[in-house]
């Protein structure tokens, strides 16, 4: 307080307190800096704009995303915060309070100082603060008591931490749990940076169905764009959510192509004539159509002219090679797949590579999610970058910590005696791959959460701070979520590895991709063993494609191995698979099989997929009617279809 006095009045420079006086944090001394450059009153007792209940409706609608995106961590705190003295408060990009809830007696102490809905809590408004300081700078902050430049508002504290738009990374909010100083405790950043990682998975949820909407009635087009044309589809805002050749279109402004660009100001009452002429003049545009699902207009699709390319160049690749890594004495990996999830599987493993964020890859036993963690890696600049694998499962908890954090000598029974570096460090600058991370002991999450949060490591038995810049692929077979409610792993760390989420379909979901594996693996076991390739009668191959490879790829290629080593010749018949193919339980089908199956014992995609395919053997491949009879669209019914490898009956 001392220092701020001085500070205001003029009396103590700012190389003063970089040295340390009266203990001023160095970001509170440059916040205080910005309010200073703004013309803040270092006097006032109060923000001096409030936003009329209108403006706030209209804030409220033009960020309808991020206000139902908080709902969820919203609804799930107010328990919490009741009777706890605090508030916690969205806020849109501009520091415009557009949600608050917690304890009724700080909410009507916030009315005051004008923190309630409306109030604006920029630094160019009211100087430092939690909510302004984060928007400043886009990390998290906390400001306490006579932190604060205005003097009005020193007897509040608050942590803030911003959100972050999923698409381009730009700042679309703040979450801010404020009151009394009595309710300052150091784990309220950590609340307010779970909030928001929470908030931003959800906002990527609703992102992801939104595309997939404008998927669908893109595909449902009656007159579908050529391959070489280039592709942009809108949301119902005019922002870009998804394009295809751009890089191919001559347009000086490139970079508003981009995704997550607002290429125009889109209104619900536009046609597809008037968004032609909202579009830049230099976008030449081969035309513009509205896309609508259930009579309602959700977006538009912009298509370019492209240059000629060959059918060839322009399909969609079936498989991804990755090659060895320096120094290490292995095969180039290839990963094969065609379908729709394995493509946007494949899709968000580069995206994270390019964005160096933590990633969380979840899929059932020998789906093949250590290839996701390779490909990530392979998409980092340097070839001899650091790649580390460790399993939580296969070491025991009593020594999986030293492992991942290191530890010095002495630091408990069997230490080595000149102390060791852990996972961490030995991955410096690189991907370290955590596998089976659900079976880490609850009491190490929290060191991983730490070392996560402040990019540095401690070792077991040290308080010596080793900054690292390691990018995190965490993997897992379980249901993360349920684990959360049972209490064996933390909510926070949670959101804090799946920045990224990449969901592993299992074989059973990828539809005519079984076909390519058993090529792929019938190849690569032939070169293994020095031996020609088998020869699949059509049998055989029809009963490898309708098994439903509980095992999944794993499972395949311990099969396709075993039929090689196991066979005199080079013929393979169904008789010389095993039993559990030839002769496997109903549940063992994959769906759309004609055999008879016991609905009881299937999931929910196996029982969609047998009634979506005899809905088409009933109409007879008429897929309008297949569509009316189940009471779903037509472009839902055909991505459902190329999802589960349907026979579509033409």
């Amino acid at each position: 307080m001392r220092a701020w006095e001085q500070y205001v009045e003029g009396r103590l420079e700012t190389e003063e307190i970089e040295r340390g006086f009266a203990g001023v944090r160095p970001e509170i001394l440059k916040s205080w800096d910005r309010s200073s450059d703004w013309g803040i009153s270092a006097l006032s007792d109060a923000t001096p704009t409030k936003l009329t209940a209108d403006h706030v409706k209209s804030l409220s609608q033009k960020n309808q995303s991020l206000v139902s995106a908080a709902q969820a961590a919203f609804s799930r705190l107010a328990p919490h915060l009741a009777e706890s003295g605090a508030i916690l408060i969205l806020t849109d990009k501009n520091g415009a309070i557009i949600e608050a809830i917690g304890d009724p007696q700080t909410i009507d102490a916030g009315r005051d100082i004008q923190l309630e809905i409306g109030g604006v809590w920029a630094e160019g408004v009211i100087g430092t603060n939690g909510i302004g300081t984060a928007l400043s700078t886009g990390k998290a902050a906390y400001v306490h008591a006579s932190e604060h430049f205005c003097l009005g508002i020193k007897a509040w504290t608050c942590a803030a931490a911003p959100i972050f738009d999923p698409l381009d990374k730009s700042v679309v909010g703040v979450v801010d749990l404020s009151g009394p100083p009595n309710i300052f405790r150091p784990h309220n950043m950590a609340l307010v940076v779970a909030a928001a990682r929470e908030i931003e998975i959800a906002l990527y949820e609703d992102l992801r169905e939104e595309r997939t909407i404008l998927l669908e009635a893109f595909i449902d087009l009656p007159t579908p764009p050529d391959n070489a044309d280039g592709v942009v589809l809108l949301n119902r805002h005019g922002r870009i959510i998804y394009s295809r050749n751009t890089d191919r279109i001559p347009f000086p402004r490139a970079q508003q192509l981009g995704i997550g660009q607002i290429l125009l100001t889109m209104r619900p009452e536009m046609t597809g004539g008037q968004l032609a002429e909202a579009l830049p003049r230099e976008l030449v545009t081969k035309g513009v159509e509205l896309l609508k699902t259930e009579g309602e207009t959700r977006g538009a699709v912009v298509i370019l002219p492209g240059q000629s390319v060959s059918k060839k160049s322009s399909a969609r690749p079936s498989s991804v090679k990755i090659a060895p890594r320096v120094g290490v004495n292995e095969d180039e990996i290839q990963i094969v797949g065609n379908c729709p999830k394995m493509l946007e599987a494949m899709d968000f493993a580069r995206r994270a590579a390019e964005a160096n964020v933590t990633v969380l890859v979840q899929g059932e036993t020998g789906v093949g999610k250590e290839l996701f963690a390779r490909l990530i890696h392979s998409h980092h600049t340097e070839r001899d970058t650091p790649y580390v694998a460790i399993n939580c499962a296969a070491i025991s908890g009593d020594l999986i910590g030293g492992e991942l954090f290191g530890h010095v000598a002495g630091a408990f029974t069997g230490a080595l005696r000149d102390g060791k570096a852990g996972k961490f460090e030995l991955a410096n600058g690189g991907v370290l791959c955590l596998d089976e991370i659900g079976d880490m002991p609850l009491e190490l999450q929290s060191y991983l959460l730490r070392t996560l949060e402040q990019r540095a490591v401690y070792r077991i038995g040290c308080n010596r701070r080793r900054p690292i810049d390691v990018q995190l692929v965490a993997m897992t077979n379980r249901n993360l979520r349920l684990d959360i409610e049972e209490g064996s792993f933390r909510r926070d760390l949670f959101y804090r590895i799946g920045a990224i989420v990449i969901d592993v379909p299992p074989l059973r979901e990828r539809g005519k991709d079984i076909e390519q594996l058993i090529d792929h693996i019938n190849q690569t076991v032939a070169r293994k063993f020095g031996r020609e390739p088998l020869i699949l009668d059509d049998s055989a191959r029809a009963a490898l494609c309708a098994y439903r490879w509980p095992g999944n790829v794993r499972e395949l290629r311990n099969t396709i191995e075993r039929l090689r080593l196991l066979s005199p010749g080079d013929h393979v018949s169904v008789s010389d698979l095993p039993t559990e193919i030839t002769i496997p339980d109903d549940d063992m089908l994959l769906p759309g099989d004609h055999r008879t199956l016991i609905p009881e014992r299937l999931n929910l995609d196996a029982i969609e997929s047998v009634a979506i395919q005899r809905a088409i053997e009933l109409e007879g491949g008429n897929l309008s009617k297949v569509a009316t009879s189940l009471g779903i669209s037509r472009p839902t019914l055909y991505r459902k279809i190329r999802i589960y490898g349907l026979d579509r009956g033409k």
